[in-house]
Formats: C-alpha cells, sequence, structure tokens
C-alpha cells in the first residue's frame, strides 16, 4: 500500500508541473455521457489575444451578416481533426492575415461539455494585417486596437480575455500552460481534490480500484464541467456535501487529441479542487451556531473511496501555495 501512496503523490507532483496521464476510464457518470463527438454534441472555440509592441490588440471585423462590420478577436470552432493550436493558428490566419505561434493558455470559459472556449496568448511569427483588399467570409479586415478609440465590438466579453492576456504579459501569474496530445474519449474532470486544515495537514481524496487513482468525473450535459467535482463529493460523502463547498480553482493541464472524431473529440480538465467546510452553520430554527474548527476531513460513507494524508512535506507545501495564491490556469463557468 505504501508504494501506492508514493505512486498517487508522484502522479499529482506530476499534474502540477503541467504533465498529463492517459484517461483510461470514468469513474462517475460514464452512462450519462456519449463519447464527445465534434459537431455533434461538443463544441470547442478557440480565440487568440496578440499584442504589439505598444501593447495594442489584435482584432478583426466581422463579416457575417449577425454581426457584419462588428469587431472582435480573432475567434472559430475547432474543426473535425485539428488539435487546439492548429484551430487557433488557422483562425488567426484566415480572419488576421498573420502566422502565429501560442505562448500560453490564459483561460478556459465552459457553458458545460457541450460549449468549452480555450483563450490563448499568442505571438505572430510572420504573415501581414489583412485588410479590405483582403475581404473574404471570414472577416473583412484587421487592426492593432490601443482599447481607447470607438471600436464597435461584437461582444463585451472578450474584455476580460483582453485584460487577463495584459496582466499575464506584465507578470505571469500561472506555469505556461499548453494543450497535452494525449487522447480522451469524454469531457472528463480529473480532480486532485484536498481538504487542508490550519495545521497546514493535506488530504486527497481517492478511488481505491482498479488500484489506488485520482478520481475522474465525466463532464454531464445538463451542467457546467466543473460540475464533475461536486458530483465526485456527492458520490463519496452524501451526508457531508451540503455542508461543504466544492472549489474547483483552476487547471494544472489539459489534455486534447482531436485526430479521430467520437473517439478522441474529448478533453481531460486536470484541476485543483479544494473542499472547504462551510463556516457558518444553523440550528433547527435557523439561528447561527458558534462554528468550530475542523481539523479532520468529512468521514467518506462510500466504500470506493478514501482520504490520503499527503506525506511529502514539499507536496505539501507546493498544494498549500496552489491554494493561496490560486497560481494556474483559470477555468471560468458561464453558466
Amino acid at each position: 500500500m505504501e508504494k501506492e501512496w508514493r505512486e498517487v503523490e508522484e502522479q499529482v507532483e506530476s499534474l502540477m508541473s503541467g504533465q498529463g496521464s492517459e484517461v483510461t476510464g470514468c469513474d462517475v457518470c460514464p452512462e450519462q455521457c456519449k463519447p464527445a463527438s465534434l459537431k455533434k454534441n461538443v463544441t470547442y472555440i478557440v480565440c487568440a489575444v496578440i499584442f504589439n509592441e505598444k501593447e495594442e490588440v489584435l482584432m478583426v471585423q466581422e463579416a457575417r451578416q449577425d454581426c457584419y462590420k462588428q469587431w472582435y478577436l480573432p475567434a472559430g470552432r475547432v474543426e473535425v481533426g485539428e488539435s487546439l493550436e492548429e484551430a487557433m493558428r488557422r483562425e488567426v490566419k484566415e480572419e488576421a492575415g498573420f502566422d502565429c505561434e501560442p505562448i500560453t493558455l490564459l483561460l478556459i470559459q465552459e457553458q458545460g461539455p457541450q460549449w468549452i472556449r480555450f483563450n490563448f496568448l499568442a505571438k505572430i511569427t510572420g504573415g501581414s494585417l489583412k485588410n479590405l483588399t483582403a475581404a473574404d467570409q471570414e472577416s473583412l479586415q484587421a487592426c492593432w486596437w490601443d482599447r481607447k478609440a470607438v471600436l464597435p465590438l461584437r461582444g463585451r466579453d472578450i474584455i476580460r480575455i483582453i485584460d487577463c492576456g495584459l496582466k499575464y504579459c506584465r507578470e505571469p501569474w500561472h506555469p505556461v500552460t499548453l494543450p497535452l496530445d494525449l487522447r480522451c474519449r469524454h469531457v472528463v474532470q480529473r480532480s486532485v481534490l484536498v481538504f487542508t486544515n490550519s495545521a497546514n495537514k493535506i488530504w486527497l481524496l481517492l478511488i481505491k480500484a482498479p488500484g489506488l487513482h485520482l478520481p475522474a468525473a465525466a463532464a454531464v450535459k445538463t451542467h457546467a464541467v466543473t460540475w464533475a467535482a461536486n458530483m465526485l463529493v456527492q458520490e463519496a460523502m452524501p451526508s457531508s456535501y451540503y455542508d461543504h463547498d466544492v472549489n474547483t480553482l483552476g487547471v494544472f493541464s489539459l489534455q486534447h487529441n482531436g485526430r479521430h472524431q467520437g473517439k478522441t473529440d474529448g478533453v481531460c480538465f486536470n484541476t485543483l479542487v479544494v473542499l472547504v467546510p462551510d463556516r457558518v452553520q444553523r440550528n433547527e430554527d435557523g439561528e447561527k451556531l458558534e462554528s468550530m474548527e475542523v481539523l479532520l476531513p468529512p468521514p467518506v460513507e462510500n466504500p470506493r473511496y478514501l482520504w490520503h494524508e499527503v506525506q511529502k512535506r514539499t507536496l505539501r507545501e507546493k498544494l498549500q501555495e496552489k491554494i493561496r495564491n490560486t497560481s494556474i490556469l483559470p477555468l471560468h463557468s458561464m453558466y
């Protein structure tokens, strides 16, 4: 058993360093989910944030009738057989005229497994700015926007992404994170789900068989992708679920292949999740009770699961630092 503990802790360290590992199956909700298939039950959007030396951001003017002549970041849907990075490079070339390379993912936004947007920070490597003489169905033209001039935007949602890109350029707050070329059949949240106390002890929620491992839950169409972590807690400790908050803090790494429609179109999000006791307790009359310090994780009720107290000091310290500073790739639900 001690060997298995060590292997789990080594896997957590590997994920924290931006690595991944094959998803061999879903521990929760596989029966509710069909394999991800692009253009059938999942849609992935890529979006590029690119700045010049003046911190002006690259924008494109829309050619579609429903948003004609409005401006937006280079963005579009991932096509069948593409990786996320390939799709991003194609969209920037088609819409703005530039060749580019990704620097890092900035932010992932989702509305459940059927709509996920991957926002990249990227840099120009060649090409030239698209002008009106090259207008086509992809876009009318491109420009560099100083964010001060009046520009009719297709949607205000990109302001947050642009601000995120500027912040990262000036002071990166998470490691460079790019998709890993590892296949996955479903949209899955693999959770490094932890409980910590004031004495800086940390426990990991694990599944026992086959072999001790981090739990992976398939995302369901009716909920945010990050709801998968809630399903884990509901299954493992149902009596304690409503007394805790389940907080997905962000993504250590993500895995996607996409080469075979319906077989490798899934995405695995390797996430850090913190189980936090609800500090406000009430009695039967709804009156607040004095909150007591919680020193141990809630008891596991499902025999499939167990808590493992992290033994390796350096791993405990790394996890504590990530929890305090949320210094990982953000994953935001737009529900």
